[in-house]
């Protein structure tokens, strides 16, 4: 999530949309339903940039949405379009909805009114019949800022097609770890952290590089140029531009281990396909990365925990965890694969949102 404010018109439009999605939700109540497993979105989209189309997309591929006559509502908690009626409407309709829960809405990386954003997530988390929660981080955050739930919930983590994202062989060449995502000026700390790292790092004796790959804002993507050349290691800072999910697997076939930084990460999508790779991860000891990488295929770097203001770890700590990962990187990288193919493969994930719409819908064998 990002930590700006929205413009007072993308607030409009949004508030426009949630109406347009709530007067759907009662027009739908004329539409005969069929008593199968017909998935509705709740508004939110499909695609393959960002984290919200992402899920959408790879659940419609199994569960097509339908906008008329569907049986069951499945809401993302980044995306809360149906306003309170319409949640309530459902429930009296005995339409059952499935809020997938990210993270949450608080002073360390949401610079404006968290309470009230936090008030409309709460909604959707109190009504739904039962929540996914993506990490056992994100279900900590949600008891905090949106109440403790009386139905029912589990973690069920981001998955990842581990038979689209595999290890690949890079030989010959100076080791090279990554970091991903879109970056904005208040997200900038994160490309930061990992090239003080890496300068840190390489004057302990460790030749390596970086890998940048994503959006950066022009005047964080200034910032990070300076600094490498601050640190006499610009040529081995290289950055990237965007690339689409269509092209994630060859980003991650670039690089030896995967970096970051970034503070109370829920369930990055990012470290799982990087683990996918075989990717060793080095990460902050925050949020929800500790629970995706475990001991075995990383290393955490430890930091103050807040939900008042961002930590990053010491550079110093970084760079050694780095060295760690190099030294250690064959045994690190089996345990990537091994781990994301048992805990976070898609099919697994596919299968227990079947199962859960399923028992939902009061039929274990209907048909979608």
């Amino acid at each position: 999530m990002s930590g700006k404010v929205d413009p007072i018109a993308k607030q409009l439009m949004r508030g426009a949309y949630r109406s347009v999605c709530g007067f759907h939700t009662i027009a739908n109540s004329i539409v005969p339903r069929n008593k199968a497993m017909r998935v509705f979105y709740g508004g939110a989209l499909s695609g393959d940039v960002g984290g919200p189309l992402v899920k959408v997309q790879r659940l419609s591929a199994e569960f097509p949405n339908t906008r008329w006559g569907y049986d069951l509502v499945y809401l993302l908690s980044n995306t809360p379009y149906l306003p309170t009626y319409a949640l309530r409407f459902l429930r009296w309709q005995g339409i059952p909805t499935v809020l997938n829960q990210n993270g949450v809405f608080y002073p360390a990386w949401f610079a404006g009114d968290w309470a009230s954003r936090n008030a409309l997530m709460a909604i959707a988390h109190r009504e739904a019949r039962w929540v996914f929660y993506q990490s056992n981080f994100a279900r900590r955050c949600s008891e905090i800022y949106l109440g403790k739930r009386t139905g029912s919930s589990e973690v069920l983590y981001n998955a990842v097609d581990t038979g689209r994202f595999i290890p690949a062989t890079r030989e010959g060449l100076k080791f090279r770890f990554l970091h991903t995502g879109k970056i904005g000026t208040d997200m900038g700390y994160r490309v930061h952290a990992v090239i003080r790292g890496l300068a840190s790092a390489r004057r302990s004796g460790l030749d390596a590089e970086l890998l940048v790959a994503g959006a950066l804002s022009p005047d964080v993507r200034s910032s990070a140029t300076e600094m490498a050349r601050s640190y006499g290691i610009e040529e081995n800072v290289l950055l990237r531009g965007p690339y689409t999910q269509r092209e994630g697997p060859q980003v991650y076939a670039d690089a030896d281990a995967y970096i970051s930084m970034t503070f109370n990460d829920v369930c990055p999508n990012a470290v799982l396909e990087a683990l996918a790779c075989g990717l060793p991860v080095v990460h902050s000891n925050s949020g929800g990365v500790p629970e995706l990488v475990g001991s075995e295929a990383g290393v955490g770097v430890d930091c103050p925990q807040s939900f008042e203001q961002v930590h990053v770890p010491d550079p110093d700590a970084i760079g050694q965890a780095m060295i760690k990962v190099v030294d250690n990187h064959a045994r690190m990288s089996h345990a990537a694969r091994d781990r994301c193919v048992e805990r976070f493969d898609m099919k697994h994930w596919i299968k227990r949102h079947t199962e859960v719409f399923a028992e939902l819908l009061g039929n274990q064998g209907i048909r979608h």
